[in-house]
């Protein structure tokens, strides 16, 4: 969970794009981030895939006045309202993005192209119908900051008592990657998004590397099948947490747009 998910980058830098704070190219650039291109298929009046920035002005004069995120996973539809077909593509993505005005979400395709050694990223963002309802599961960000403090203190204790904290070469330079990302200078949101919106999401990384490494440790000292089985059990629910977390982080623009609005 160090990578910040396609999902998140779209929704932060769209709706800064929509409040002004940054400029089309701007936007798109920092969408993009380390992939080679980004194209949307599927945008109403386009015959064909088109650019980020012609893609997300059609859809902003198509009524899209905001953009949320969801991160579904199995038994899980974190973020998403429906319908069925839109869903399932979402749960195979584990992500997506959906408007907020209008009744359109996209949906990401990954694909690796090139030679090896030189092997580039492509992404399509296949846009599609949703349904205007609330999206489900998704705390407001004070909720996520109170059970992330819970679910850290509550694994942190059980992944002792079970002997599998990460060590090693590889746990050392993982936390090493985070601390390097983790620096003030690094830029956790796009302009725009509250104080409390960065603080929840910088801890729900936080957790999403102790997950990552505790699950990554190999057997560490769960060497039974029920030791095993404990640490999932106790990892399951952090996990979770820390994903509701990052979906209220990356939603809050549009939770304040609609307070503001007295909805």
């Amino acid at each position: 969970m160090l990578s910040e998910p396609r999902s998140g980058r779209l929704a932060a830098w769209g709706n800064a794009l929509l409040a002004g704070a940054v400029s089309p190219d701007d936007a798109a650039l920092a969408i993009v981030g380390e992939d080679a291109v980004h194209r949307v298929a599927g945008v109403p009046g386009e015959a064909g895939p088109v650019g980020l920035t012609l893609a997300l002005g059609r859809l902003r004069r198509l009524g899209v006045t905001g953009w949320r995120v969801a991160l579904p996973a199995p038994g899980h539809p974190l973020g998403l309202s429906g319908p069925p077909d839109f869903n399932a593509r979402a749960l195979e993505a584990e992500e997506t993005v959906v408007g907020y005005g209008a009744p359109y979400g996209l949906v990401p395709e990954v694909a690796e192209a090139g030679p090896r050694g030189d092997v580039h990223v492509e992404v399509v963002w296949h846009c599609m119908t949703v349904r205007e309802a609330p999206p489900a599961d998704v705390p407001s960000l004070s909720e996520a900051e109170r059970e992330l403090a819970e679910a850290l203190r509550d694994a942190t204790v059980a992944l002792t008592r079970l002997d599998v904290a990460a060590s090693g070469p590889a746990a050392e330079a993982a936390r090493e990657a985070y601390r390097a990302r983790a620096e003030p200078s690094r830029e956790v949101l796009a302009p725009g998004y509250p104080a409390r919106a960065v603080r929840v999401l910088e801890l729900a990384q936080r957790i999403g590397l102790l997950v990552d490494l505790a699950y990554g440790n190999g057997h560490g000292g769960a060497v039974s099948a029920s030791e095993m089985a404990a640490r999932g059990a106790a990892l399951a629910p952090v996990e979770r947490v820390a994903r509701r977390a990052r979906v209220a982080a990356y939603n809050s623009w549009v939770e304040e747009k609609e307070r503001e609005r007295g909805f």
